[in-house]
């Protein structure tokens, strides 16, 4: 019976780890979200298998594992981190196997690094490295090139994650998006057909949550209603799911803005309790969002759209890009403003980068345009690695920088504040906590991010209360906690300038084959 260790590696601290949230207010937390890919890879293991999960965003690694097998997974930015486990397991001798979104993405990479690589969706090739295994004839690759029924995915085996350790518990609807925006990998490796579950599979799945204790499920679909036929069904059943044990559960997920046009699928989405959505805004100018391929957010004006869905009382998380070929100094300035005025709080700003095997990796492959020295995994650093077409690059940069501290300001975070209570009606966010919880969170809130910002911060804390509607309290602390903890990350990684990059040098554009002979 061989003894598998499934390994999440820690990841770059980043804007997503929120540190200082973990660390001074949920100090009973160590990570955001668990690590469902290993969960689920556990589920299709052999039932007499001894497997362990451990992930390093919650404890570091013991020295003796006694594993006879460890997988590793890691996206791109835990990539360095990977390679330095599958090569400390590999020497000890264990049987290491590579997975993850990155080696789905670029498996060739891995040459030499792990026994076995697993690429692509593990429905179908899992069971047979596991075989194989089991024989003693596992293969260097196991590529999954044909479609995953999403009937034949387990429920994932939340028993062996620590679930007390994190904040909200992941899970998934459907794979794939119908949309073709230039940048995004989801349609490389998952495509635009999306595939769902059987709404009697998610019921299983929360199931066996709700039972476990879980509170916050996440949805982390590519975009929640890429199927929305299917994801109707799904509401229905996950309403009366809720009616009947009573509402344990505040749900959040990942959607494309068009859903604020669908006004009926809002109403659904927040009498199945849900609370928020994260949702890929990128930039509020139509003209880049054009030369994204992102038409989907043309369909409406964002900022209208962003209304649309605060009336259904769902909040926004989302994500904005700087560093599209339309984009000059002044773009970075419209961010800003934007920002400010959607109220969105938790607005994660990235540069533009070209991530492997996209459609934008491809073009600025071609057109010369990709950085020789640098990578294209999406993370918050200082810097991309792709040539900006109308600023330099180190503006661009410092243009980044600069936005970023703008917006973690006092004041910015209490406008923010105030324009959101302001739009939204009701709510859908309900906090399920003891109450003796709750005044444990604002006292940590208060004593350790209010007080030591000093009289500039109590004043715009204060005025940024919704003391005419003290039902959004609880949206404008939570707030000011998601914005500190943001505020600390910057303080810490952004007070000074990048390094100048200096004198760039392009990839050389990939060979591109011949014209045959009289065409």
């Amino acid at each position: 019976m061989p003894t598998l260790l499934l390994i999440n590696p820690r990841f770059p601290e980043s804007f997503w780890s929120f540190t200082w949230l973990m660390d001074r207010v949920m100090t009973e937390h160590s990570a955001m979200t668990a690590p469902l890919g290993l969960a689920t890879l556990a589920a299709l293991c052999p039932p007499d298998w001894d497997i362990v999960i451990h992930d390093e965003e919650v404890s570091p690694l013991p020295d003796d594992i006694g594993a006879d097998i460890v997988g590793v997974c890691g996206m791109g930015v835990q990539r360095p981190r990977q390679r330095e486990l599958l090569k400390r397991f590999r020497a000890q001798g264990c049987y290491t196997v590579a997975g993850g979104s990155y080696a789905s993405l670029c498996p060739e990479d891995y040459e030499g690094e792990a026994d076995s690589v697993v690429a692509g969706e593990a429905e179908y090739i899992w069971p047979q490295f596991c075989k194989d295994y089991t024989a003693g004839r596992p293969e260097a690759l196991y590529h999954e090139k044909g479609t995953v029924d999403l009937a034949d995915s387990p429920v994932p085996r939340f028993d062996l994650l620590d679930i007390d350790k994190y904040h909200s518990m992941p899970l998934q609807f459907s794979r794939g998006c119908p949309f073709r925006c230039e940048f995004c990998d989801i349609i490389v490796m998952f495509g635009r057909k999306p595939r769902t579950k059987a709404p009697e599979q998610v019921i299983r799945e929360l199931d066996a949550l709700r039972k476990l204790g879980a509170r916050w499920p996440f949805f982390v679909d590519d975009n929640f209603i890429g199927h929305r036929p299917k994801a109707r069904e799904l509401l229905t059943a996950v309403q009366a799911y809720q009616e009947e044990h009573g509402y344990p559960f505040r749900l959040g997920t990942e959607a494309s803005l068009d859903l604020a046009k669908d006004l009926p699928l809002l109403a659904q989405m927040r009498d199945a309790g849900f609370a928020w959505l994260f949702t890929g805004i990128e930039t509020p100018d139509e003209n880049a969002l054009k030369e994204a391929k992102k038409f989907q957010n043309l369909r409406m004006d964002s900022l209208d759209a962003i209304k649309v869905i605060y009336e259904h009382g769902l909040d926004i998380y989302a994500g904005f890009i700087v560093g599209f070929d339309q984009d000059d100094q002044g773009a970075i300035e419209r961010q800003r403003d934007f920002i400010v005025a959607s109220g969105i709080q938790v607005a994660i700003l990235n540069i533009l980068s070209a991530i492997p095997k996209t459609p934008l990796y491809e073009r600025l492959e071609a057109e010369g345009r990709l950085i020789d020295s640098a990578h294209g995994h999406i993370d918050t650093g200082l810097g991309t690695n792709l040539i900006p077409k109308n600023m330099e690059y180190d503006d661009l940069v410092e243009g980044f920088r600069q936005i970023w501290i703008e917006l973690q300001s006092d004041k910015l975070i209490a406008d923010r504040v105030k324009n959101k209570t302001r739009m939204m009606n009701a709510p859908a966010f309900n906090e399920s906590w003891p109450v003796s919880y709750q005044i444990k969170l604002l006292g940590r809130l208060l004593v350790r991010g209010i007080l030591p910002g000093g009289p500039s911060r109590w004043y715009h804390f204060t005025r940024s209360l919704p003391w005419d509607a003290l039902s959004k309290l609880g949206l404008a602390l939570g707030d000011w906690t998601r914005a500190l903890s943001l505020r600390d990350y910057v303080d810490r990684n952004m007070a000074e300038p990048a390094a100048k990059l200096g004198p760039i040098r392009a990839k050389p554009p990939k060979p591109q084959p011949e014209a045959a002979a009289g065409k």
